[in-house]
């Protein structure tokens, strides 16, 4: 599998050192090489918020996509928006695939799933050292079947 590529006609002012640590961070989501992330973090990067007992740095969010890769074996990432500042990046993002083992406690469905993520980098250098995200939970809950549908919510 590929690893994600930032569109070539987004965030022009990116360094491609820049440019190549998000993809090299997205990548270690989207494949099986969650090694990528020592290319794309700082030793101490930060992750905001960070999951219960996730440690700072590349160590600590390897576990975390290795989680969601046995969940979701495949779990593709497509890149829709890069805006860059002098030494941070936005990104939005749709993260896709099929469930196919445990997730947060919730057993395999078989369900095809896709929910947004939506992150905040700063830049040490040619590395992240923070990110700030969100991903719609609330979104992929539902599509796992593990939220329950509220009276007189549309389905």
């Amino acid at each position: 599998m590929d690893i994600a590529r930032i569109p070539p006609t987004e965030a022009a002012g990116l360094s491609p050192g820049r440019r190549l640590a998000l993809e090299h961070f997205y990548g270690g989501l989207s494949t099986d090489e969650v090694d990528l992330v020592d290319l794309a973090l700082t030793p101490d990067w930060q992750d905001i918020p960070p999951m219960p007992g996730q440690v700072p740095g590349p160590r600590g969010i390897k576990p975390i996509f290795r989680m969601l890769r046995e969940a979701i074996p495949d779990l593709a990432v497509e890149i829709h928006d890069v805006l860059a500042g002098p030494d941070r990046a936005a990104v939005r993002l749709t993260a896709t695939g099929t469930h196919l083992g445990p997730l947060f406690g919730v057993p395999a469905g078989g369900r095809r799933i896709s929910f947004a993520i939506h992150e905040f980098h700063r830049f040490e250098g040619e590395r992240i050292a923070v990110t700030h995200h969100m991903e719609d939970l609330f979104g992929l809950f539902r599509q796992i079947g593990a939220w329950p549908l509220m009276e007189g919510a549309a389905a």
